[in-house]
């Protein structure tokens, strides 16, 4: 009688397809590595391409961060290969090995580019319009600004502010500051959310924004 593993994980076809061929030997091995790297460089491309209005990354460029975020992530899945459990599809465990390279990747490429990013007058002067306050709505655009900068100091904690300076006011891309903080993308994006309704809840309750825009 062959003795049964209750351990070993129970695959989809699909995926162990995908496992046999990443495991076997020889030519086999070779055509599933080729499809692997082909698979892993179209959702590179894809998850770039989605991302390129804040990267900046198009062209030539683009195309070759694609090729080094799908090798990179190839010999992580390569590396991590008998760690797969077949919790889900072995193509969606694989794409996210390229969504983390690619915001890695992106996120060095704007240090790269802006090795500091300043606060200055000029970018609180535009928070009005970055936080989704119309022109009209308050007549005194520069009360409006000293009012959300108060609102930042007096209702934020250390980390929202932080956060909300860097990505609300000088606009710095979410992979850039998790790149260079070491968070998680979901944290980050908690954090400025909660953020902006404690900034949003400070300007209602001091009269610069209409308490019926709250939900804004």
């Amino acid at each position: 009688m062959i003795p049964h593993d209750d351990d070993a994980p129970v695959l989809d076809p699909a995926s162990a397809e995908w496992i046999s061929a990443l495991t076997a030997a020889g030519r086999d091995r070779e055509a599933g590595l080729a499809r692997l790297h082909g698979l892993l460089i179209r959702v590179a491309v894809h998850e770039l391409r989605r991302r390129e209005a804040s990267s900046a990354v198009t062209g030539a460029e683009l195309d070759d961060m694609a090729h080094q975020c799908a090798a990179d992530a190839m010999l992580a899945i390569l590396d991590k290969l008998d760690t797969f459990r077949g919790e889900s599809r072995f193509t969606t465990w694989a794409y996210k090995f390229v969504v983390l390279e690619v915001s890695s990747k992106l996120g060095r490429h704007y240090w790269r580019r802006h090795p500091t990013t300043l606060l200055d007058a000029e970018d609180w002067e535009r928070l009005p319009d970055r936080f989704g306050v119309d022109p009209g709505e308050h007549a005194e655009r520069a009360d409006l600004v000293k009012a959300v900068q108060r609102a930042v100091e007096e209702t934020l904690t250390d980390h929202q502010r932080r956060l909300f300076t860097a990505i609300v006011v000088n606009q710095v891309p979410l992979d850039a500051l998790v790149s260079q903080l070491g968070l998680n993308r979901n944290a980050v994006y908690k954090a400025v959310f909660d953020a902006r309704r404690k900034i949003r809840l400070f300007l209602i309750a001091n009269g610069y924004l209409d308490e019926r825009r709250q939900g804004r």
